[in-house]
């Protein structure tokens, strides 16, 4: 195997365990939602419309153009069109992005309806102050036309609430982008747990939100960062779990 086959078949087994932990961790949705990871030559791999996450493995994921066009579709499946609509806009206007998740999570869904948006109220979601950008809804995202507004919202941010939609992060890795949106998933369901309880709410000073959120930036840059993590994480998956079927 070449170093550019190694390279892609390490990026399809990242982008199948992914998938993977995504349906153990219940923040998929059936068939609907999709993580894409970059490929050489303005490709990316998306799942085939019509398997459930927790079914993905490394040889079924499909490759896809800049343009929509599918180059290999070995389960014969094709791709959801909303999602390409909303993964070739942030892969074709942020290159440095090699992975984009996007879920559709009660939590999720539940945060992009309030007007608020995501409070400063813990560690998780203090790592997003002032790094969590804002969608507004349009529908299913059929119309190519809403890419140049949705990475005009998203801007240099890696993470992003569709509001009346669920939730999108990107990352510099499959790894990354897994880790920010659980990060991001678990801000949700702690803002709405504190909310239920109808007591008043201790939210964080802006100045302890950047300083905390400058600790994560720092920590995901570091040897024993996101690197670590994303492997432990791969580790509660066997093997045979994301490998190929032959």
């Amino acid at each position: 195997m070449n170093t550019t086959s190694e390279s892609e078949a390490a990026i399809r087994h990242d982008l199948a365990a992914a998938y993977r932990l995504i349906a153990l961790d219940g923040m998929d949705d059936g068939i609907s939602t999709h993580i894409s990871a970059r490929l050489p030559g303005e490709r990316f791999l998306l799942n085939p419309f019509g398997l459930r996450f927790e079914e993905i493995r490394a040889d079924s994921l499909v490759t896809v153009d800049a343009e929509g066009r599918v180059l290999d579709d070995p389960a014969g499946l094709g791709i959801n069109p909303a999602g390409f609509t909303i993964h070739s806009a942030v892969h074709a206007a942020r290159p440095e992005v090699a992975c984009v998740l996007h879920t559709h999570t009660v939590a999720g869904v539940a945060l992009s309806c309030l007007e608020e948006g995501l409070l400063p109220l813990n560690q998780w979601s203090l790592q997003f102050h002032d790094r969590l950008a804002y969608h507004d809804y349009e529908a299913i995202s059929l119309d190519l036309d809403e890419r140049k507004r949705l990475t005009a919202d998203l801007g240099d941010h890696s993470a992003m609430v569709l509001r009346q939609h669920g939730l999108l992060t990107c990352g510099r890795s499959v790894g990354e982008a897994f880790l920010r949106m659980r990060d991001l998933e678990r801000s949700c369901q702690t803002q709405l747990a504190a909310q239920a309880t109808g007591q008043a709410l201790r939210l964080a000073s802006p100045e302890l939100a950047e300083k905390v959120a400058r600790q994560y930036e720092a920590w995901a840059a570091s040897p024993h960062g996101t690197a670590c993590a994303w492997q432990a994480e791969r580790r509660r998956l066997p093997d045979d779990d994301i490998s190929p079927e032959y």
